[in-house]
């Protein structure tokens, strides 16, 4: 579902950074639908096996120039980032067009809870950094709103569960954004 999601929102022959890729599975299965675009993967860990080329960086300066690349794109990154909204920073300096972004909101003690769990099970065998850190609608809008991105398109049913499971793990807990870059100068 991930990969439909970004197949539909990614613009046409944009090349894009997929920051946090993990295996690039995903990345593999846009490319797939999506043989336009171009997917550079970015990680902090090396995974024994990946569908496409992934580069190591340190979590926190993408080793990219300043808008070097169409479309940033950041699936379930940042609540594990050690700075966020640095991270983010990175990102918007370095797109051109757009940063896309598949995350959690939480807004009560109960969603934190579900999303802790998910974390847990779905991200402590890989070793992957779990700080628990969730941002609530308002967090997250005033980060976009600080960095100069505005929503071009926002999808808050993903479809990413089962129907029986999708009360409990779906909703609420789950967005993806398409946020436009504020057009600058070259270097800027």
């Amino acid at each position: 579902m991930l990969a439909r999601h970004l197949g539909e929102l990614l613009p046409r022959e944009a090349s894009v950074v997929d920051v946090g890729c993990g295996d690039g599975v995903i990345d593999r299965l846009v490319l797939d639908s999506r043989p336009d675009l171009t997917i550079e993967g970015l990680d902090v860990l090396r995974r024994p096996v990946t569908a496409i080329p992934v580069r190591l960086f340190d979590g926190m300066t993408l080793p990219y120039e300043t808008q070097s690349r169409d479309v940033v794109v950041l699936i379930d990154v940042l609540h594990h980032a050690a700075d966020p909204l640095r991270l983010l920073a990175e990102a918007v300096r370095v797109s051109r067009r757009a940063v896309l972004i598949k995350d959690h909101r939480c807004e009560s003690w109960r969603q934190r809870w579900v999303l802790r769990f998910m974390d847990w099970v779905g991200n402590r065998p890989t070793g992957v950094r779990l700080s628990y850190e969730y941002w609530s609608r308002a967090q997250w809008a005033a980060a976009w709103a600080g960095l100069g991105l505005t929503v071009g398109e926002m999808r808050e049913d993903l479809g990413l569960y089962p129907k029986p499971a999708r009360p409990l793990f779906e909703r609420d807990l789950h967005f993806m954004a398409l946020l436009q870059v504020r057009p600058r100068g070259p270097g800027v």
